[in-house]
């Protein structure tokens, strides 16, 4: 305790700083399809619909369309395989996760005492979906024929320009997230000084024996959620138009865990020649949002909605722990040695903010009587509107990157159903651009999902089948050694399979 006490200190006397690069931003500003199982088995595409839990967070203003009070609840399993390949060699992994508690709400519909009053109707609900699992596992292994490694600890300490004198004479736990970085190279051997013996050395070259051909193995295994919990009121007007707001709380607890291990066989005498780096990362926070709405009867079977989801303004916090091992030939005394370093425990960083993007959907649906609907939802979001908070020499050069290498997305969801008696069969397709510019780091997403239902009269009982694919370059480090060429080529494929119960009240 008084050791952990003692890093606080000095972490605040130093003024700490935070780890965050672009694709964090954009695992908080993303979001999956997530909720009831009717909503999920027509890809989501309820904006001018409503009548549907998972609707109000598409479009606040559909819990007006509930006849009556219900609560419902729904669970769901996820599974994701990732096929990864990395220079000619080919692995998979996959992920399964059980959500007992995937979703659950309750609208309570009020009717006033006035029959001559053209508010006909006002609806008070609450909702919670788990709109984001981060449950996944990747593996990518092969054998880089360019680049090592060492690269990305050169990159790093040269970029800060931290004296080698303090590395000598200063403990872990003394520098800011960046300057660790240089002092795990730097005393496991992975970089050294362009000058060892001048103090304020701040130049670095790689300790790496050069000659190409490192074999690299990559392992990335993560858990978590992001939850939210919608606070929402609506109103139907004359029958033909209704209103609604939503106020939400987000909570995020979000771990991960990588291990990179890397070995060459170019020098037997000088240089390292094998690494492992581990980095245990664990982010927890909340955050708030709003989102308005708005849809019309324009006839009796077409619907119009519109919706805008304000930004989430989050607040989080990091904890983070990192070890390097490494071997090699003259380790500070002739012949082959080994070294490591340790943060010893988990270094919890000061909080900081993050804004994600807004996002308009406009909507529409056409209703044949009580036998069949289609509807389509269109939705856009910047997402090189991510900001991180406070504005600092840190943030400010990533929030630049988000300019620089994020775009606007849009996203298309088709969904429909047809009912026989108390039978539903329903079905849709959803679409959601890259968000990034180069369409590569993170791919196109296509999904295509299906469901029944089945109405004993006050309980409803229904489920859903969603797949979904999306590609992804990664990179296992952002600097230095970073995605494209030297990144994996990764294919990850969703089954989401849900079940729902609605009761009528």
């Amino acid at each position: 305790m008084k050791k952990y006490l003692l890093i606080t200190i000095s972490i605040l006397s130093f003024g700490m700083v935070q780890s965050q690069e672009v694709r964090d931003g954009v695992r908080y500003a993303q979001g999956q399809l997530s909720g009831t199982s009717r909503f999920r088995s027509m890809s989501g595409a309820f904006g001018a619909l409503g009548g549907d839990f998972s609707a109000i967070n598409v479009n606040p203003a559909g819990s007006g369309v509930f006849a009556t009070s219900q609560v419902g609840i729904t669970l769901a399993n996820y599974n994701v395989k990732n096929k990864s390949s990395y220079y000619g060699s080919k692995s998979d992994e996959s992920e399964n996760t059980f959500d007992l508690l995937n979703q659950a709400g309750a609208a309570f519909v009020f009717h006033p005492d006035n029959d001559k009053t053209n508010w006909k109707k006002f609806v008070l609900s609450v909702n919670y979906e788990n709109t984001n699992n981060f449950d996944n596992s990747k593996f990518s292994f092969g054998t880089n024929p360019t680049n090592s490694v060492g690269a990305y600890f050169t990159n790093r300490a040269n970029n800060i320009g931290v004296p080698v004198g303090d590395l000598d004479n200063y403990y872990y736990d003394a520098f800011t997230l960046r300057e660790q970085t240089a002092y795990l190279g730097y005393h496991a051997y992975v970089i050294n000084p362009t000058d060892p013996l001048n103090p304020d050395n701040t130049t670095y070259v790689s300790n790496v024996a050069p000659g190409g051909n490192y074999y690299q193995e990559n392992t990335f295994n993560s858990k978590g959620y992001n939850g939210k919990l919608a606070f929402n009121a609506s109103t139907e007007y004359r029958d033909k138009f209704y209103f609604g707001i939503n106020l939400n709380t987000h909570f995020v607890d979000y771990r991960q865990s990588t291990s990179f291990y890397e070995d060459n066989s170019n020098s037997t005498t000088s240089g390292l020649t094998s690494l492992r780096f581990d980095q245990d990362l664990q982010t927890y926070g909340n955050g708030f949002s709003f989102q308005l709405g708005a849809i019309a009867k324009v006839t009796k079977e077409l619907r119009l909605g519109l919706a805008y989801e304000s930004p989430t303004w989050y607040e989080f916090t990091d904890e983070m722990r990192q070890v390097v091992h490494s071997s090699g030939y003259n380790f500070g005394n002739a012949g082959f040695g080994t070294a490591a370093t340790d943060s010893d425990v988990y270094i919890t960083y000061d909080p900081y903010r993050l804004h994600t993007p807004g996002k308009w959907t406009a909507s529409g649906a056409y209703v044949f009587g009580k036998s069949a609907l289609i509807s389509v939802d269109y939705s856009v979001k910047d997402y090189g509107n991510t900001k991180f908070r406070p504005n600092s020499d840190y943030f400010d050069p990533v929030n630049a990157e988000f300019k620089d290498q994020l775009d606007v997305a849009s996203e298309i969801r088709v969904g429909g159903e047809y009912r026989i008696k108390q039978f539903s069969l329903r079905g849709g397709y959803r679409f959601e651009g890259s968000p990034y510019k180069d369409g590569r780091t993170i791919g196109d997403l296509n999904s295509f999902s299906g469901g029944l239902g089945y109405n004993f009269g006050y309980i409803k009982l229904d489920v859903s089948y969603a797949y979904t694919q999306r590609k992804s370059d990664e990179g296992f480090f952002s600097y230095g050694f970073t995605g494209g060429a030297n990144g994996a080529e990764i294919k990850s494929v969703y089954n989401t399979v849900s079940a729902s119960l609605v009761f009528q009240l």
